[in-house]
């Protein structure tokens, strides 16, 4: 490998269906040595990666860190410097609440060449696939994407006010522990109780399940459902269409639907 040739590609692995990766994506990720990929990566994109590669989990999920960030950046360092490929795989698109500019900066400060693979992010796949378009002609003029993580005092620190816009698009990343806060607080910030607003769970994937409600019903019907993580939200009058634009039929509802014919 040329010195001046990328030694890590930070890939994005779209939201879990296999036939979103981009072109891209594949031929870099058919070409990796070493593969260091997170939780949300699905078997399915997995399954594309060479037999003789090596795997390196480094999985988050709320709460739960089985690699801290720090530790990430030092592992993709190390493996660059062996001289093999290495390919960072991250669900969704790696610049999108995926920490990858980060990692990005740690290889630019150690004079590690990369190169960034943009991926489908889970806001466009899993919409796409619940039949939410995220804007739409006299409905939604814009979108605003943000993350329920709470800060380090614990609180939602985000702008209320501004996200409770009935004219814009809403899309809540990691927001499954704290939905009822979520709802409640675009409530009180103004948001009409009755606003259209889905859950989507393993978006893309077969497993995909997709709850729709009115803004206030929301967290009720969760729980109802079981949902669990990783669950996207959207919050907008667009949400309204997820039953009348449904086209992905998960297979076991069509399983369902051939052994009752």
């Amino acid at each position: 490998m040329n010195a001046s040739e990328p030694r890590v590609f930070l890939v994005g692995a779209g939201p879990g269906d296999p036939d979103l990766l981009t072109v891209r994506a594949l031929r870099v990720l058919q070409g990796a040595e070493i593969v260091v990929y997170d939780r949300l990566v699905s078997e399915s994109v997995l399954a594309l990666v060479p037999v003789d590669a090596e795997r390196i989990f480094a999985g988050k999920a709320s709460r739960k860190h089985y690699m801290p960030q720090e530790t990430i950046n030092g592992v993709l360092v190390t493996q660059a410097r062996s001289g093999r490929r290495v390919v960072r795989l991250k669900g969704g698109d790696p610049f999108i609440f995926g920490r990858g500019s980060e990692e990005a900066l740690h290889l630019a400060q150690h004079g590690i060449p990369f190169e960034i693979v943009p991926g489908i992010t889970a806001s466009m796949g899993c919409a796409a696939y619940a039949g939410i378009p995220l804007t739409h002609r006299g409905l939604a003029k814009g979108v605003h994407f943000v993350t329920g993580h709470m800060a380090d005092n614990g609180e939602l620190e985000l702008d209320w006010n501004r996200l409770a816009d009935p004219d814009t698009t809403l899309v809540i990343y990691m927001g499954l522990m704290k939905i009822d806060r979520i709802c409640n607080n675009l409530i009180q910030a103004g948001l009409p109780e009755d606003t259209p607003a889905a859950a989507i769970q393993n978006g893309t994937l077969p497993t995909q399940k997709v709850i729709s409600a009115t803004l206030a019903r929301l967290p009720g019907e969760i729980a109802k459902a079981e949902l669990s993580a990783p669950t996207l939200f959207v919050v907008g009058a667009v949400a309204a269409f997820a039953e009348t634009l449904a086209w992905h039929v998960p297979a076991e509802i069509e399983t369902r639907k051939a052994d009752q014919a």
